[in-house]
């Protein structure tokens, strides 16, 4: 596969076959030697043979093979393109937020660790299949829920008036409507508010361990020694769903509309016909789903400290930073052309003075979350300007390395506690979590300083994990 250096630590594919556009990889050159071990750069290439695909298709850090679109992918796609489910992703908004507070972590040991993050479990049922504890109050408010997002579970009881301000789209994706959804995706969904998912989602407790922008990080709330708490999960069975039903359907249109797919995992529509009106309804559906669902969450945490500490969320100094999509699609404005910006495994960073930042980050730009792996450092950045060339978008977080059943053949118990450390995590056994293991993903400060390097982001932050609440498989 031919590779052509462009600039520091970004290299093209050049169009060729059935591609309609290059395709652009950002990984610098400690990244680039694990390309080419999955199929990832394959599935960016069909990505790029789509209709009314817009020029490049791009490949983050972290990117690695997934359903049709990689994970770490961005495509852009004009009005009169397609939009595909599998460029979105089965866990459509999994997302992150971060929590700031005003406790310090050097406060917290091992034991009080530990019962937090006991009492956090208390609150939120974590694992796949797991149902919400708040049904009586989630299934009544579940239709709200999915076309007003998170201001009916504010109304609910969830957080406070002006979270929203905090969240990408203001806690809300425009343009949903429920019956675009299936019978079996709401049954899913309705009892699944407030629950943590399986996989590479978790609740951590961080020590923010490196201030890198004074100003921005005191404009964010964050200071050095702070304790922070980082949320990751989505739109839990109700996306999934979605995307399962929509992959079909979309399949079965794109062959009436003359489509040729190169992968069925990127089945696809003409934006504007039926079956693509209803599958963004649908998903946007689940986005608000999601945004709404880690809202919960984080109501459930505060409860949780108050309950383990005596104090008041507001005493504690519990406050939303940031709540970030990371699997989804959405009109946007680039380059004077409005288009349809597909992000799956990416998230987006919009420059200061960016129109589209909210209004309380406007000045500033708002903050991208990335996530490391269990037991690795997460970061908090900011776009620059020149972000503008991936169309505002960074990676989601550091990248798998392994597959999880190789990581689960490979990685021996004492490759896990090493790389584990004194982070204290609540499943009980390794083997359930051999295949989240740090050294199954890429090296997350490799992976964040490609796109340092190249100018797109700036550091603000770096929190290292002091425990975790994982949910099993």
């Amino acid at each position: 596969m031919e590779l052509v250096r462009d600039g520091l630590n970004r290299y093209r594919i050049p169009r060729r076959g059935k591609m309609r556009v290059d395709a652009v990889i950002y990984v610098n050159d400690y990244l680039r030697r694990f390309l080419g071990e999955d199929k990832a750069l394959e599935q960016l290439m069909n990505a790029a043979c789509l209709p009314g695909v817009v020029e490049p298709v791009i490949g983050m850090p972290d990117i690695h093979e997934g359903f049709g679109l990689p994970i770490g992918g961005v495509m852009a796609v004009a009005p009169d393109g397609v939009i595909s489910a599998g460029a979105v992703g089965m866990d459509i908004n999994c997302g992150v937020r971060l929590i700031r507070t005003d406790l310090e972590a050097r406060h917290f040991n091992k034991s009080l660790l530990r019962r937090l993050i006991e009492r956090i479990e208390h609150y939120v049922p974590t694992g796949v299949g797991k149902k919400g504890k708040h049904q009586g109050i989630t299934r009544r408010i579940f239709e709200e829920v999915v076309h007003r997002g998170v201001t009916a579970v504010i109304e609910a009881g969830f957080g406070q008036p002006g979270d929203e301000e905090y969240i990408e789209e203001m806690g809300c994706l425009p343009g949903a409507d429920i019956s675009a959804c299936s019978r079996r995706a709401c049954e899913r969904g309705e009892v699944q508010l407030g629950t943590l998912g399986g996989g590479n989602h978790f609740i951590e407790i961080q020590r923010v361990t490196d201030v890198f922008d004074e100003e921005l990080a005191r404009c964010f709330g964050l200071f050095e020694g702070q304790l922070t708490i980082m949320i990751h999960t989505g739109s839990r069975g109700f996306g999934h769903q979605i995307c399962t039903d929509y992959t079909n359907r979309l399949a079965a249109a794109a062959k009436r509309y003359g489509i040729e797919l190169p992968d069925r995992g990127l089945a696809c529509a003409p934006i504007n016909s039926p079956e693509g009106r209803a599958y963004y309804q649908a998903m946007a559906c689940a986005v608000n789903f999601a945004f709404s669902n880690r809202q919960i969450i984080m109501a459930d945490i505060a409860r949780a400290f108050a309950d383990v500490l005596g104090q008041s969320p507001e005493e504690m100094g519990f406050r939303l930073v940031y709540d970030v999509a990371h699997n989804i699609a959405k009109w946007e404005e680039h380059g004077g052309r409005r288009l349809l910006v597909h992000r799956k495994g990416a998230t987006r960073a919009l420059c200061a003075g960016h129109p589209a930042n909210p209004p309380v980050y406007r000045r500033t730009g708002h903050p991208a979350l990335i996530p490391g792996s269990m037991g690795t450092a997460s970061y908090v950045l900011v776009g620059t300007e020149k972000a503008a060339e991936t169309f505002f978008s960074v990676n989601h977080g550091a990248g798998r390395l392994l597959s999880r059943t190789a990581a689960e053949k490979k990685i021996t118990k004492e490759e896990f506690e090493r790389a584990m450390g004194d982070v204290v995590y609540n499943v009980r056994s390794y083997k359930d979590l051999l295949d989240e293991s740090p050294t199954a993903y890429k090296d997350i400060e490799q992976v964040i300083q490609t796109l340092v390097d190249r100018g797109i982001t700036r550091k603000v932050a770096r929190m290292c994990p002091l425990a975790v609440v994982k949910g099993t498989d």
